[in-house]
């Protein structure tokens, strides 16, 4: 055919024209049709990250999108069911500082309750998980390595660290309630010992996970004896049971410091225990068998009575207006009549509620339970304080702080070591710090040790400080020569920050 049948003639043009018409109109069709999703995307994108006034094109958005991102990639590094870190925090602590061991617990029953019972295979899992977290010293991370694997980082020599694991696992096997049912869980245990500067803290996790289910790995991943370590531990528990009436515990004092005025504003009790063979039993060997034998509410009541009545004395002798910290177990809180305890304690030493501090840790005080609430409402209503200890550690929404009238905030040691050179924990401290001024009362950094930390803490707004930089924990002698030394803690201070006032006074 010729070329002007293909391409030449009216009708073949107009063909034409009508074609490039039709495809510039769809063209400007589509144009506007994302057009409007783009702004429907950018509206609803703004809606679920919060914001009020919604930016009128994607570019204004995209600021917000990629804190979102951050934030989802933080989210991604705690566990969704039991809200405790995932692998990268607890390699990440691996990495940092001097050697530890590093611990395994296998909760045997998870895997085989979800096989039947998913849901109560999850309780289970929640359950062990918050009861592993509530009997470990507030230093340690507690870390979900896997679906029923839990992984704890002592950090120190393997020897201090083999007691309180042991410890732990006898502590651990308490039976417990779910489902309507009570089950008493088989817990695996299994560590290693990583010396300063392991180089590759991922593969000692990987061996030791791999230990359960390869028995022929080198010893530091060997299996347990349980029989042994149940017959030891129920032994130091027996003993433990006599240890009140053998006046074998006593009460250490650990200063608390108010910079803004240079005094000692009061001390937080520590239970320490003096074994006639043993020697002194750490606290993290002790407590959890403490917590799960069910002695929590006994000595927990002596450590109360023996604090008051120090407090007491301290009073009398003229040691100014210092008002002394008690920490309370989650099982105390469950008796319901903490606040009657109290009242008679008070009374029966003949002192007023302004002597006393209840401390009680994140997840006991933002609990869920009613008669823990009402306690807490009677508590302060007849002048008692209460603090939460190892604030930023329970990884609860700062709205539930709301729920629960409190005068103090712990900031826990995690996040004040080396603060002045970790952007992430400043971070964190800075938030600590904001909402104590919003809620309008007083914040603590405990575990202090360094003059760095102090007067970066204090030149955000810190005033109250608890640590071995101003002093270890005291017996009640050497506790009152400390608070007499004004001048040697107006030098500690002033090592820390310039222009320390330091007032003729021991409570502000």
């Amino acid at each position: 055919m010729s070329g002007g049948v293909l391409w030449g003639g009216d009708v073949t043009v107009a063909t034409i024209s009508l074609a490039l018409v039709a495809c510039a109109m769809a063209a400007l069709l589509l144009w506007n049709i994302e057009r409007r999703r783009s702004r429907r995307f950018v509206a609803a994108a703004a809606e679920a990250l919060g914001d009020a006034r919604p930016p009128r094109t994607l570019d204004a958005l995209l600021p917000r999108i990629a804190e979102l991102g951050d934030l989802r990639g933080r989210a991604a590094q705690v566990h969704a069911l039991t809200g405790l870190p995932t692998r990268e925090p607890l390699i990440a602590r691996m990495r940092e500082g001097g050697g530890g061991t590093l611990a395994i617990f296998a909760f045997h029953d998870v895997n085989r309750l979800s096989a039947f019972d998913p849901d109560l295979g999850d309780e289970v899992l929640r359950l062990l998980a918050h009861r592993l977290v509530a009997m470990v010293w507030r230093q340690r991370l507690v870390a979900q390595v896997d679906r029923s694997h839990v992984a704890l980082w002592v950090e120190g020599p393997e020897d201090a660290a083999r007691g309180e694991l042991d410890a732990l696992l006898y502590a651990m096997g308490d039976a417990l309630s779910a489902g309507g049912r009570e089950i008493v869980p088989e817990i695996g245990l299994r560590r290693a010992y990583l010396p300063a500067g392991e180089p590759a803290p991922e593969l000692a996790l990987t061996r030791t996970l791999a230990a359960f289910s390869a028995p022929g790995l080198p010893a530091d991943a060997a299996p347990i004896d349980l029989q042994a370590i149940a017959r030891e531990r129920y032994r130091l528990e027996q003993d433990l049971r006599h240890a009140v009436q053998r006046g074998e515990l006593t009460l250490d004092y650990q200063p608390l410091i108010e910079s803004g005025t240079g005094s000692v504003t009061g001390a937080e009790a520590l239970i320490r225990w003096h074994h006639p063979a043993r020697g002194l039993v750490s606290p993290g060997q002790f407590v959890p068998i403490m917590e799960a034998s069910g002695l929590a509410p006994e000595i927990g009541t002596w450590a109360l009575n023996t604090a008051v009545r120090q407090a007491a004395i301290w009073r009398r002798d003229g040691r100014g207006r210092l008002r002394i910290a008690v920490n309370v177990s989650g099982r105390q809180l469950d008796a319901h009549d903490l606040d009657r305890l109290v009242a008679r304690t008070l009374a029966r030493h003949g002192v007023g509620p302004d002597v006393l501090e209840i401390e009680l840790t994140e997840s006991v005080a933002l609990g869920d339970d009613a008669g823990g609430r009402s306690t807490f409402d009677a508590l302060r209503a007849m002048g008692v304080r209460i603090a939460i200890d190892d604030f930023g550690t329970g990884y609860s929404s700062f709205s539930t702080l709301r729920t629960l009238a409190f005068d103090k905030i712990k900031i826990d040691r995690e996040f004040v070591s080396g603060v002045e050179a970790s952007r992430e924990r400043q971070a964190i401290c800075q938030s600590i710090l904001a909402l104590g001024r919003g809620l309008g009362i007083r914040v603590l950094a405990e575990g202090v040790e360094r003059a760095e930390e102090v007067a970066w803490l204090h030149r955000h707004g810190c005033r109250h400080f608890q640590g071995y930089y101003f002093a270890a924990p005291l017996d009640a002698a050497s506790f009152a020569r400390f608070v007499r030394d004004r001048s040697g803690l107006a030098a500690r201070l002033g090592d820390a920050i310039d222009g320390v006032r330091v007032e003729e006074r021991l409570w502000a």
